[in-house]
């Protein structure tokens, strides 16, 4: 895995918070890490869903550089299945390298390029709308108008709409070309715009560098062939926040 502490060392604190490198400003809401104005925006969006019926539940928030590359790493030599838009089993193996990076990225960031590094995105589900023994899938079926959180869903684009999402929007809400349809993936608006426009090719390779020995990111050499590009269509291609999300302000607790 990366030697985190010598990233951290060459660079600044907020670059490593950026590549999922540096936890250290996150706070937790269960077993979930988020940065703090995003949990407190947070708690204030499953308020009020529980007033309207539903348990606004974290699937996933913060994920570091190394969590991404063990995902990243193990689809790209085959030991985690490859999926395309139907679900279904990509036969990786007679593909092209070209071929195999799109098949990935479609579903899984590059490592450093995960909107989960930042602390201001997390996947989100209706706790209260799932049967008993259900295994959550966090898949375009669920997340259907006639799916198991198709109400929470409807429930979310309507606060998106009004500007009463207390900061969050849909990144992901329609096919770009890039990263597929992810109804399920909020973006804190306020701090998340600032860190898709730091991200930057140059602070990716920094990052890959760091990588320990026999923790190199796999396909590497084809990702560099034009990293500009890829990084366009698969990180750059996401929703414009809308700007009551964008300019919603933050709130700290009184006393």
């Amino acid at each position: 895995m990366t030697r985190s502490g010598q990233a951290a060392a060459s660079l600044t604190s907020a670059q490593a918070a950026l590549l999922g490198l540096d936890q250290s400003g996150l706070v937790a809401i269960g077993k979930a890490l988020l940065r703090p104005e995003v949990a407190r925006a947070f708690e204030r969006l499953a308020a009020a869903a529980r007033v309207a019926g539903f348990e606004l539940a974290i699937a996933s928030a913060f994920r570091d550089f190394n969590r991404q590359l063990l995902i990243w790493n193990r689809k790209a030599c085959g030991e985690l299945v490859v999926r395309d838009d139907q679900d279904c089993a990509v036969p990786m193996q007679t593909l092209s390298v070209e071929e195999q990076l799109t098949c990935i990225l479609r579903f899984s960031a590059l490592p450093g390029a995960s909107r989960h590094h930042w602390g201001t995105d997390l996947d989100v589900y209706d706790a209260a709308a799932m049967p008993e023994g259900y295994t959550l899938q966090l898949t375009p079926s669920e997340a259907a108008p006639d799916g198991l959180f198709g109400a929470l869903h409807a429930w979310l684009d309507e606060r998106i709409r009004t500007g009463t999402s207390f900061g969050f929007y849909r990144p992901y809400d329609e096919d770009r070309g890039g990263v597929a349809v992810e109804r399920w993936h909020l973006s804190y608006a306020p701090l998340a715009v600032g860190c898709e426009e730091e991200l930057t090719a140059t602070l990716l390779r920094r990052a890959w560098d760091e990588c320990a020995p026999g923790d190199d990111l796999a396909l590497r050499e084809a990702l560099e062939v034009d990293l500009d590009q890829i990084l366009e269509r698969f990180v750059g291609r996401v929703a414009t926040a809308p700007a009551a999300a964008r300019d919603y302000h933050d709130q700290e607790p009184g006393p």
